[in-house]
Parts: structure tokens; C-alpha cells; sequence
């Protein structure tokens, strides 16, 4: 499950977005990215392959700040877990910048498509495909471009696209808030609610569909189609521990059931979609030898149908 934060406001949004990205580790993933851009409209971004101290490293050895940004944990669908796949992706002129979660079921037609049209692309994700149909519909405002694109894909996926050197504008799937005690207006975007406890309990829910803009002045609410739609705030009250839990009695019971979307989830990070090859450079060991296991709570049942898998493989 990949993470998404978004942040748009008055305070540095770099520190606000490693945390919010600490927040959701909890989620899996093997690569994470962030981008910003700052008041020249300038886009920078810096990824890192592995953990999220390589990232916080790649920040700490060549800073970055600006005004508002985005932040990403990626769990690989497409393409191997590498610093080059790790979202934010870019568009070929790097105006327009996108992370997603979910997977974008046509993405090869589209890629075929655009690369016919000229356009370059450097990652082998489908996330890319996103930014590059954005820029594909350069004429209208950002929010007709970005339903355009929007039209073109098939699956079921959550995203967030930042757009420079205009102002701040975001199209997320997720939460947001405004806050106004420390004198200034803050808006915020996330995958799931633990991200944001720290900086707001009152967020609201977006459905299928919905299309969200954020800017310093405010948020704005749509259907696809344009039309103005509403969202009921809701007050958290859990604490962060239980929304980690994910509604669970306890994170035991929430790793028993997230195992088969877990085995999915790692099958398909490791299956090139162009190639059809498999990418197992984790597993050093042969058909011949022990299986490998974790020791974990979960792990005697896991283990018992490994050999039943070993032996049909």
C-alpha cells in the first residue's frame, strides 16, 4: 500500500511531509520520494530506493524547501523498487509532478500511445503515464486537463498532481483541512488519517469520483464532470495508535487479515508488466534449500504452506 501526504500552507512543508511519511510506514513500501516547489515555481524533487532514512539522507545532503509539496511511500506494482521508479514522476517538460496509488489497468496502451505522440519516458511505472497525459492536454484550466487525463485511464487508483509554476494546486483522493489558529490557512492530503493526527483531528472523506483542489485560499470540491459536490467533516477521535490499527483490536489480528493482500501486493511489485519477467533479486537461495522464513506470530501457518507452494512452483 503506498502513502501519500500532500501539504499546502504557511509553514515549511519539507519537515511536514517526512514526518507525515513516518507516520505511514506502517503501510510497507521500498522506495519513497518527495517534491516541492518554491516561490521562483521551480519543482525539485529527491527519492531514495530502501527505507526512509535514505530519503531524510538524500534531503539532509542536498537540501530542498519551498512553499507547498507532496510526498510519497512506494510499494512496487510496476517496475522494480529503484531510486529511478520512485514516485513523485514528472511530465517531459517537468511542469506537472504525480503520485499515485493503485494501478492504472491500460497503462501500456497509453504509453504506447504517447511515446507515438513524442513524449520520453525515463521510469518503467505506470504512474508516469499520468503525468505525461496531463501534459498531453496543455490547453484549459489545470482542473479541465486534469479530468481530461483522468478520462483516458482505467482502474482504480488515488493520485495527487501538483502543477508549476502556477499556484499551488493539488488533486487528491483522501483528506484536507483548514486551519486557522496559527494565523494562516493550511491544507493537507493524505492516504490514511494517521499522517495528519498530529496537525488536525476534523477531515473529510472523498469518494469515488470526487475531485479535490487545493490552493492557500481554500479547498474546492467537484465530480468528475465539473459539478460542485459536498463532504461532511468528521472528528476524529481515535489516538494515533488505533488509527495505525486500521479499526482492529489489535495489530495481530490487522497482519492476519492484510496477509493475502500482502502476498498480493509483493507478486506484484516483482512482475514487469512490459517484459513479463519476474525480479526475485531478494530470494539468493534454490528450490533445494530451507524456505525462508520471519519469525513472527503468523509464521508456523505461513511456513506449513510453503513446501505445498515450493513443490507446484
Amino acid at each position: 500500500m503506498c502513502g501519500i501526504i500532500g501539504y499546502v500552507g504557511h509553514h515549511k512543508p519539507v519537515p511536514i511531509i517526512l514526518d507525515a511519511l513516518r507516520r505511514l510506514e506502517y503501510r510497507g513500501y521500498d522506495s519513497a520520494g518527495l517534491a516541492v516547489i518554491d516561490e521562483n515555481n521551480v519543482l525539485s524533487l529527491r527519492r531514495a530506493e530502501g527505507k526512509l532514512h535514505n530519503l531524510e539522507e538524500a534531503v539532509r545532503l542536498n537540501p530542498v524547501d519551498g512553499w507547498y509539496g507532496i510526498g510519497h511511500t512506494r510499494w512496487a506494482t510496476h517496475g522494480r523498487p529503484t531510486e529511478e521508479n520512485a514516485h513523485p514522476h514528472r511530465d517531459c517538460h517537468g511542469d506537472a509532478v504525480v503520485i499515485h496509488n493503485g494501478i492504472v489497468e491500460n497503462f501500456l496502451t497509453l504509453k504506447h500511445q504517447l511515446q507515438a505522440e513524442g513524449h520520453v519516458f525515463v521510469t518503467e511505472t505506470d504512474t508516469e503515464v499520468i503525468a505525461h497525459l496531463v501534459e498531453k492536454h496543455f490547453n484549459g484550466t489545470f482542473r479541465t486537463r486534469f479530468r481530461a487525463a483522468l478520462a483516458e485511464m482505467q482502474g482504480v487508483f488515488a493520485l495527487v498532481v501538483n502543477l508549476a509554476p502556477r499556484p499551488a494546486r493539488s488533486l487528491p483522493r483522501a483528506t484536507a483541512r483548514d486551519r486557522r489558529r496559527t494565523g494562516g490557512s493550511e491544507y493537507f492530503v493524505a492516504s490514511d488519517i494517521p499522517a495528519i493526527l498530529s496537525h488536525t483531528r476534523d477531515v473529510f472523506f472523498l469518494q469515488d469520483g470526487d475531485v479535490a483542489t487545493l490552493t492557500i485560499d481554500g479547498v474546492t470540491l467537484t465530480d468528475l464532470a465539473g459539478r460542485p459536490v459536498k463532504r461532511q467533516v468528521t472528528h476524529i477521535l481515535w489516538d494515533p495508535i488505533m488509527a495505525e490499527k486500521g479499526g482492529y483490536k489489535h495489530f495481530m489480528l490487522k497482519e492476519i487479515f492484510e496477509q493475502p493482500r500482502a502476498v498480493r501486493d509483493t507478486i506484484l511489485g516483482r512482475v514487469g508488466q512490459e517484459t513479463g519477467r519476474v525480479f526475485l533479486d531478494e530470494m539468493r537461495s534454490s528450490r533445494a534449500s530451507s524456505p525462508p522464513s520471519a519469525p513472527c506470530e503468523s509464521s508456523p501457518a505461513a511456513r506449513a504452506g510453503t513446501p505445498r507452494w515450493l513443490a507446484s512452483s
